[in-house]
């Protein structure tokens, strides 16, 4: 890989669950909503223990059969979302860069975040809500869908994975911190302990974009 130009046009990567979300998950705030937490809780302990990500699709959509589109909204609204999100996209388009959110969640929830100034979000391609369809598992991201969307977004605007950010959590971002050499591990597990550039732990997206902007100056 070519080394990278101060001149060069970044591309920020976000994560969403664990990472713009603080210590929670689209699917939790979503259960929240149906009074399902428990039961969402034990399908996230089976995802741990090796449940892929189209199986837990499967199983979600069938805990959210009753699911109204003013439950997803309430589920956006009321996530405990990292504090300057809206703030630091403001200022990567500023700058002339580009930013996407691209997330193993339901695509209904993560492109919401459109509406906060992100360029793309990218999530699992689930049925409209209320749900008339089953899921197409073909259409649910896994970890290795980050980085194949990763170099399809980097062949649209034109850069390398070297002039990308990760932004990311967990082991379903490890894929993607691999090909990315400028990477923030935001209130991270251990699964990414090593793999980093940079590291924050706490509730302002300001902060942790920070570390990668300073060290860009």
């Amino acid at each position: 890989m070519k080394p990278r130009s101060p001149r060069t046009r970044r591309l920020h990567l976000f994560d969403l669950d664990g990472t713009l979300i603080r210590g929670s998950a689209a699917a939790v705030e979503i259960s929240r909503q149906l009074d399902l937490v428990d039961e969402i809780a034990a399908l996230e302990e089976g995802f741990l223990q090796g449940l892929t990500p189209d199986e837990f699709a499967v199983q979600a959509h069938a805990l959210w059969s009753a699911l109204t589109p003013e439950q997803v909204a309430a589920a956006f609204e009321g996530a405990p979302w990292l504090a300057g999100i809206r703030e630091v996209w403001a200022d990567i388009r500023a700058r002339g860069d580009r930013c996407a959110v691209i997330s193993l969640s339901p695509d209904f929830f993560v492109e919401r975040l459109l509406h906060w100034g992100v360029d793309s979000t990218h999530g699992s391609l689930w049925p409209a809500v209320p749900f008339t369809e089953p899921i197409h598992r073909p259409g649910i991201l896994d970890a290795h869908a980050k980085v194949r969307i990763a170099r399809e977004l980097c062949a649209g605007y034109g850069v390398d994975p070297v002039d990308c950010v990760a932004y990311g959590d967990s082991m379903s971002d490890a894929e993607l911190f691999a090909i990315v050499p400028e990477t923030v591990a935001v209130n991270a597990d251990h699964h990414l302990a090593g793999l980093s550039r940079h590291s924050y732990s706490g509730g302002d997206l300001r902060e942790a974009y920070a570390l990668v902007r300073n060290s860009a100056a």
